[in-house]
């Protein structure tokens, strides 16, 4: 079969596959044959501006790329679904409304979830991931306090980078809210980890720095108290003490779609899909992935948008090469990525390896890549 009449379906609307579809666009390239995009939402959010657009610093538009246009410019199909299983043996994504999809190459970039399997969490806690639940919920608690709401109090659960992000953010924004409207809603802000210290994956520096950012906004750090039930209004950690909390917000460990394990595809013991250097799944080398969803088991990296975005270019070569059925190209990733933390205001913290450094300066350098992304896939040339 030529590449011509082969079909590459990417499944999800992930920062790799953006970086595939404007590839493809950019450069009309022969050889990738029929090309179709699948995702469960029309626009696609870039979870490096959530934390700004939460604090109040972008809109929701200034935030999201539209799938539909950046489709067209690739010459892609869209199709706007959400996956529910794969059938490997006929190739074919199982969507939960529409018929299924063929494919003869499959890329993966569905991204994750956040992990609510404690008592109640998935009830009654908002999770960060997917990024679409959130920013209703959060419009919902706005809406609240602006029409009165007494004593609130937000706690969030995980303390990585994503969820310090989210209370300086959900923190800074309300205090905005009240001083603007008037609001007299009473707020308190909780901050609870399994682990000793937040940001356990950052140096001592980024460490010692949000510690002392945490206590400077009043939000109060539970280290070491593990949340082991969640219901109306409150939450118990591991220590048995129950919390009040009017809003949960969830941002633990990530987790994958379960459907991916039942599918039959290798996963690790996280269901994450498993995949080589060349980002082939290790069982269906038809199916690559990339992203959130991709478990490396030769170059072991933590999740993270910037891992995303720097596969994007990699995966294009790859699935080009698939298409064409030619020999994949390996890569290793780099051990260490900047990180660039934001603390609500527009002030951020930059974090490499052993390095660090904060400032308003590495708030506009943040502003200035995360605007730049975006104009990358929103300001597309005319169509060829």
């Amino acid at each position: 079969m030529s590449s011509d009449s082969k079909h590459l379906v990417l499944l999800g609307g992930g920062h790799s596959h953006l970086a595939v579809l404007k590839h493809v666009g950019a450069e009309s390239l022969p050889g990738w044959g029929r090309l179709t995009l699948i995702s469960k939402s029309v626009v696609t959010p870039y979870s490096g501006m959530l934390p700004g657009m939460i604090a109040g610093h972008y809109s929701p538009d200034a935030a999201h790329i539209d799938l539909t246009a950046l489709s067209r410019f690739a010459g892609a199909r869209p199709v706007f679904d959400e996956a529910v299983g794969l059938d490997l043996v006929r190739r074919q994504v199982l969507l939960r409304d529409l018929p299924p999809v063929s494919y003869d190459v499959l890329s993966i970039d569905i991204g994750s979830t956040s992990s609510v399997t404690v008592p109640g969490a998935a009830k009654y806690a908002v999770p960060v991931k997917p990024i679409d639940h959130l920013v209703r919920r959060w419009a919902m608690l706005c809406d609240r306090l602006r029409a009165g709401a007494a004593k609130q109090t937000v706690a969030v659960v995980g303390g990585g980078a994503a969820g310090v992000e989210i209370i300086l953010a959900v923190q800074f924004r309300l205090e905005a809210l009240l001083g603007r409207e008037g609001a007299h809603a009473s707020l308190e802000y909780h901050l609870f980890t399994d682990t000793a210290e937040v940001l356990p994956s950052h140096n001592w520096l980024v460490r010692r720095i949000f510690g002392r950012v945490l206590q400077e906004r009043h939000v109060t750090v539970h280290a070491g108290k593990a949340v082991t039930e969640v219901a109306h209004g409150t939450l118990r950690t591991a220590d048995g003490v129950w919390h009040e909390a009017n809003e949960v917000l969830w941002s633990t460990e990530a987790a994958a779609a379960p459907w991916l394990a039942r599918s039959g595809l290798a996963v690790d013991r996280d269901g994450f899909v498993s995949v080589s250097s060349t980002l082939q799944s290790l069982s269906h080398p038809e199916v690559l992935a990339a992203g959130d969803i991709a478990s490396m088991v030769e170059y072991p990296r933590h999740r993270s948008g910037a891992l995303a975005v720097q596969q994007g270019p990699w995966l294009a070569d790859n699935l080009s090469r698939a298409m064409r059925g030619g020999p994949l190209k390996r890569h290793r990733p780099r051990r260490h990525f900047l990180s660039l933390i934001s603390t609500g205001n527009r002030h951020a913290v930059a974090s490499y390896g052993p390095l660090a450094s904060e400032g308003e300066w590495v708030w506009r350098w943040k502003d200035r890549i995360d605007r730049r992304f975006m104009r990358a896939y929103t300001e597309l040339p005319p169509l060829r």
